[in-house]
């Protein structure tokens, strides 16, 4: 332990073992130290794996959209969906590129495609979307079987 000397130990609390009742706290808060470190280490999954859930879940959330809801209720779930994306294309880019670049660009042609859309859209119109949505799902999944091995 280092002593300053506002902080040193007189003569007599040497001799007298004072000083030695702050080694065992010293040891315990040094080891707590070092457990909370290994702790943070200890994570073997790859930040994309969480971003990758994170997306699925925003996915599956187009599920639950009722007809109600409409194109802003669309809208707005899309944008979870491309926050979603997009911080699984930025961790995983270097890892799985074709996989990456195949999740924006689906993300991307459904965000057109959604922005396109007039507030009360027709039956076709819903179908160009749903179609683009679909490759949304299509493209998540190719990502998730390349990525299983690392997120499992």
């Amino acid at each position: 332990m280092l002593y300053l000397p506002w902080n040193r130990p007189s003569r007599d609390s040497w001799r007298h073992g004072a000083g030695h009742a702050r080694v065992p706290v010293f040891v315990a808060m040094l080891a707590a130290v070092a457990l909370i470190v290994l702790a943070g280490c200890g994570s073997s999954k790859p930040a994309y794996c969480t971003a990758r859930t994170n997306l699925e879940k925003s996915i599956k959330g187009l599920t639950s959209l009722s007809l109600a809801s409409g194109v802003v209720g669309l809208t707005s779930q899309l944008t979870t969906i491309k926050n979603d994306a997009t911080a699984l294309v930025s961790a995983a880019q270097s890892d799985f590129p074709t996989q990456s670049s195949a999740v924006k660009s689906s993300v991307d042609t459904l965000d057109s495609a959604v922005k396109a859309l007039p507030s009360s859209p027709s039956a076709g119109q819903i179908a160009a979307v749903a179609g683009d949505a679909a490759s949304v799902v299509s493209s998540v999944g190719s990502f998730v079987d390349a990525t299983k091995s690392k997120c499992s």
